[in-house]
């Protein structure tokens, strides 16, 4: 049985920072392709980018198996702390990661975090 769980990061971005950049790279990192028909293959997720002053607050929640929660917040972690994403067109997007970590799905994300473990 899956479970919901949210992963936390804020960056710190480049001025050419395309906010899709960061959602992009946890896309490739999560499913080998950013243009792919659904399910997930590995970890239904949803990615948001909030501006918070000049950083920017990525949320990723996503649902696996208990046993595949480590291995799925690795590749989340490993594609923002590569801190760049190229668009297909050739255009780079770059941040540095200034905190990023496990945390709780908030109230607010429960409806969502259910529909991803229900998918």
């Amino acid at each position: 049985m899956r479970s919901a769980y949210a992963h936390d990061a804020l960056l710190e971005p480049e001025p050419t920072l395309d906010h899709r950049a960061p959602g992009g790279a946890v896309t490739l990192a999560l499913c080998g392709s950013i243009d792919h028909p659904p399910p997930c293959p590995l970890a239904p997720h949803h990615t948001t980018v909030e501006v918070e002053g000049s950083r920017l607050r990525v949320r990723v929640l996503f649902a696996v198996e208990t046993a595949d929660e480590p291995r799925v917040r690795a590749l989340v972690e490993g594609a923002l702390a590569s801190g760049v994403w190229t668009y297909p067109d050739g255009v780079v997007s770059t941040w540095t990661v200034v905190s990023s970590g496990p945390d709780a799905v908030a109230d607010d994300e429960r409806v969502h975090a259910d529909r991803l473990v229900d998918s």
